[in-house]
């Protein structure tokens, strides 16, 4: 994992997931999670970008 995803994945979750996987559930389910909650976006986008 680069030093810009891990920066990414803290300051911007959404897009993080979106340059490794594109438009799709996994996205939708980030973008969701950031708006419930700034910290469950962070952890989702560290799992799913592993």
């Amino acid at each position: 994992m680069s030093i810009l995803t891990i920066l990414l994945n803290i300051f911007l979750p959404p897009l993080a997931v979106f340059l490794k996987h594109g438009v799709g559930t996994t996205l939708l389910i980030s973008i969701i999670l950031t708006i419930i909650g700034w910290l469950p976006g962070v952890i989702h986008a560290f799992i799913v970008n592993q």
